[in-house]
């Protein structure tokens, strides 16, 4: 699995979660984890969560991730889902190495009581997707949701930052390689 870091300012709109981006755009070409730190506005046509039509899905800042997988064919929905809590929990558990108390609901983490990230999965006829994002602070948040950044928590500094998106990237692919390591040593019953 590849990842890359895009050290460019990429406003996330909800065009990225398209199928073969990271290919389309940026010369990368299979399963991949691609991560930026840039803006989030997604308009209304491109909500992807039928329950978010309508909300305001925004902020100033914040990291992003794009994860396209093609091993699985046809594309699963549930697979990728899975593959969503996957990468949430291994936020939530680099968090407390970082001191941070977090709790995860569904595919979303709250500090505080505060909503840190926002996250989407789907699939293409080729690929499954994943959007995974990390508000940095709350700047350009909505109004109507209470959130909070890794910066505002207090134990996270922005030259630390790199280093999270490192470890989130390398600790999925890791998970994503062991996963397919112990089904090639498993016999079937």
């Amino acid at each position: 699995m590849i990842t890359k870091f895009l050290n460019e300012n990429i406003s996330y709109d909800g065009s990225q979660i398209q199928p073969l981006w990271a290919l389309n755009k940026k010369n990368i070409k299979g399963s991949s984890i691609v991560s930026w730190i840039g803006s989030m506005e997604i308009k209304p046509e491109k909500v992807i969560d039928v329950e978010d039509v309508g909300l305001e899905i925004k902020a100033d800042e914040n990291i992003n991730f794009i994860v396209e997988h093609f091993d699985a064919q046809p594309p699963s929905i549930r697979l990728c889902y899975h593959r969503q809590r996957l990468l949430v929990m291994i936020l939530q558990n680099i968090l407390t190495q970082y001191g941070v108390y977090s709790v995860r609901e569904g595919d979303d983490i709250y500090v505080d009581g505060r909503k840190l990230t926002v996250s989407i999965a789907s699939i293409s006829q080729t690929s499954m997707k994943i959007h995974f994002g990390i508000n940095i602070t709350s700047k350009g948040t909505p109004d109507d949701v209470d959130t909070i950044g890794l910066l505002e928590t207090g134990l996270i500094h922005e030259n630390e930052l790199n280093e999270i998106i490192n470890l989130i990237m390398e600790t999925y692919t890791n998970e994503i390689k062991t996963i397919e390591e112990d089904i090639s040593k498993t016999r079937a019953l």
